[in-house]
């Protein structure tokens, strides 16, 4: 598996004239694309031994860092000019930025936009400023847009702060059993709400120069028109919340326990940096904490703020599209998920990019505690984060990816614990336990919290920007279902018995799984039934045969499978493609799993990966299959085009080499 390998097309060119790929005849284009995809992934891999592909979001980010930069001062016109041009690229025909590849433009991404490229110095009669301009008023404007896109343009005295809802800062001494405390929001919520109850408490507003005003996006408006909207029913939780926020600006400010209020929510956002200078290794709490600190007086030259904006560089990303901040980075994720395609894909265990990636992964295991353990006090640590530097929120999701590739990277003869594997097996039983302690009460797992499903947080007027809290999902409760049920755990161990009944019950009407963090029931459906298989149940199974009717009756007439971000909101979408390779080999997992190489479903999946293999070994796939916040914020994960496609292709070449072609059976019989 050189380096310099490459697809040869004539090697992966069409299907046989019989109309149906060949198994065999695929598994050996398969190995050919595969030798290239391999040292593609090879040849990307950091020094240290870890794996991390861009992460790519909607404009957002980059309006948000503009604004941001004013707000601190620190006007910058080279750097402003690239992300122009980066954003630029993004714009639809139509005027407006979408928050996923070619989805509708949406509201709130598009007034952000166009107030950063305004305040970069676009002409607002620019045609590209007009078209956005337009779409803008056609949808509401400014009284329409999300909690957070109001809360930007009060910053700069374009929204009024009457107009947002009422957050007191006294939030930080409420104990965490009683509802609406900060640990009732998941862990991305409550580290961008502290910090933002500073914020909202202090009204801070730092204006746009004149040029740069949005006057043109109030007209026709009337004061009352920027009033916090009243639900349609006064006896729901909504309208409940709506009327406590009308009382809570009727009332006097205490003034003294408010002053305390706001030095405990400072001292617990100044405790939450990481050393990277994050917080929570993602954008959102990071922005809002330095608007807080800085509100409150520390100046750009702060330590804790100098070492922020160092660390926000380090997210950057500058080529030939322009300048961008990345939303987050993600090399535990890439890492251990490149280790499993490596190892399928035939790459020894011995492999020195193998031992380098395990050695990475040992060394980032976290020993520190959490605000996990508000929920799990019992609990030690021993899970694994997202990111280089995330402290306080390690997760189930990366903690199982990274065992079971720890699991897998140990040679055959070596999963027995001995004195050369001991400080895997050390990190593995660490791990293990980690996760036995993060499941939730209905045996089963969210991403980073325990039992963090208080629905009523997110019914306030604040809550209007995506998920607020982050209950169990089938996902994450799979993969860690895999992750343990091939560590060795017996299919009637209590902990995989309530594991697959959660599995059970959440399996739709149609036999897919919904998928949190990924796009979205070819996702759930990917991740589900190889933990099922792992966890004991038979291919002929009825809810493993109710997901491969699924998958059967979704594929698309070119062999892939896709669905986009819009299932979110219409289900009835689902699997309606463009087809993808990560959906794609996805979707190839969940049939692999259930035995089926030798299927004509299967091989036109495999020839849908083959067909589109670049001559590098990479395949190209713009879509966000990602997901963030579910309907709000989707990603696109560079390498989930690489290490997706590679796992599937290489679990198809071992399949077919482990078991004969139908072709085969028929050739004995005749």
């Amino acid at each position: 598996m050189s380096g310099m390998a490459t697809v040869n097309r004539a090697d992966v060119e069409a299907l046989p004239a019989s109309g149906e790929p060949a198994a065999q005849d695929l598994r050996e284009r398969a190995r050919v694309v595969l030798d290239a995809s391999v040292a593609w992934l090879l040849e990307r891999q950091g020094l240290e031994g870890w794996w991390c592909g861009e992460l790519e979001a909607n404009v957002t980010i980059q309006a948000e860092y503009i604004m941001l930069m004013h707000f601190l001062g620190l006007r910058d016109d080279s750097r402003w000019a690239d992300i122009v041009r980066y954003v630029d690229l993004r714009q639809q025909p139509d005027g407006g930025w979408p928050i996923y590849y070619q989805g509708p433009s949406d509201l709130s991404t598009t007034i952000e936009a166009y107030a950063a490229l305004k305040l970069a110095g676009r002409d607002p009669e620019d045609p590209r400023m007009r078209r956005a301009r337009e779409l803008i008023l056609a949808h509401g404007s400014l009284p329409k847009a999300r909690i957070f896109t109001k809360l930007w343009l009060a910053l700069f005295g374009e929204y009024p702060w009457d107009g947002a809802p009422v957050m007191p800062p006294e939030m930080m001494f409420l104990p965490h059993w009683l509802p609406l405390n900060i640990y009732d929001f998941s862990s991305w919520a409550r580290g961008t709400i502290v910090p933002l109850l500073i914020v909202m408490e202090l009204k801070p507003v730092r204006p746009f120069p004149e040029w740069a005003r949005l006057d043109e996006l109030r007209e026709g408006l009337s004061a009352k028109d920027f009033d916090l909207p009243r639900p349609g029913n006064l006896l729901s939780w909504r309208g409940a919340f709506w009327l406590l926020d009308r009382l809570m600006r009727a009332l006097p400010e205490p003034r003294s326990i408010r002053r305390r209020a706001l030095k405990v929510a400072e001292q617990w956002v100044l405790e939450h940096q990481e050393p990277d200078g994050s917080w929570g290794g993602i954008q959102p709490p990071w922005v809002y904490s330095l608007l807080a600190l800085n509100a409150l007086g520390y100046p750009t030259s702060h330590p804790v703020i100098a070492r922020s904006l160092a660390g926000m560089e380090r997210f950057g990303v500058h080529d030939g599209e322009g300048w961008r901040v990345q939303p987050c980075v993600s090399p535990v994720w890439d890492t251990a998920l490149a280790v499993v395609a490596l190892l399928d894909a035939g790459l020894p265990c011995d492999h020195p990019a193998i031992a380098k990636a395990v050695e990475w992964l040992l060394r980032n295991q976290l020993d520190a505690p959490g605000d996990w353990q508000v929920r799990a006090r019992r609990t030690p640590p021993g899970g694994w984060a997202f990111e280089f530097h995330n402290q306080g929120y390690p997760d189930t999701d990366d903690t199982s990816m990274v065992l079971l590739a720890l699991y897998k990277a140990l040679a055959p003869e070596g999963r027995q614990p001995t004195a050369e594997r001991s400080a895997v097996w050390a990190a593995i039983r660490k791990g293990v336990r980690w996760l036995e302690g993060m499941r939730s009460r209905n045996g089963a797992w969210g991403s980073f919290d325990v039992d963090n499903c208080r629905d009523l947080v997110t019914k306030i007027p604040f809550a209007d920007f995506g998920e607020t809290i982050d209950p169990p999902t089938e996902d994450v409760t799979a993969h860690v279902l895999e992750a343990l049920a091939t560590l060795g755990y017996s299919a009637d161990h209590p902990v995989l018995q309530q594991a697959v009944d959660y599995l059970r019950r959440r399996q739709e009407p149609d036999g897919s799984w919904w998928g949190r963090w990924g796009v979205n029931y070819i996702y759930g459906i990917g991740a589900v039934l190889p933990a099922l298989r792992a966890a004991g149940f038979a291919a002929d199974s009825d809810v493993v045969q109710r997901a491969v009717r699924w998958l059967r009756e979704h594929q698309l007439p070119n062999g892939g499978w896709g669905e986009s971000s819009q299932t979110y909101e219409r289900p009835d979408r689902r699997a309606s493609g463009p087809a993808t390779p990560s959906q794609t080999a996805w979707a190839l997992l969940g049939l692999l799993a259930a035995d089926l190489a030798d299927d004509p479903c299967t091989r036109r999946g495999v020839q849908f990966l083959l067909d589109r293999c670049l001559p590098e070994g990479t395949w190209h796939e713009p879509e966000f299959t990602g997901t963030g916040f579910p309907r709000a914020f989707m990603i696109n994960y560079h390498l989930y085009r690489q290490y997706f496609p590679v796992m599937a292709l290489g679990r198809f070449v071992r399949a077919m080499a482990q078991a004969p072609s139908v072709e085969a059976v028929q050739a004995v019989l005749e």
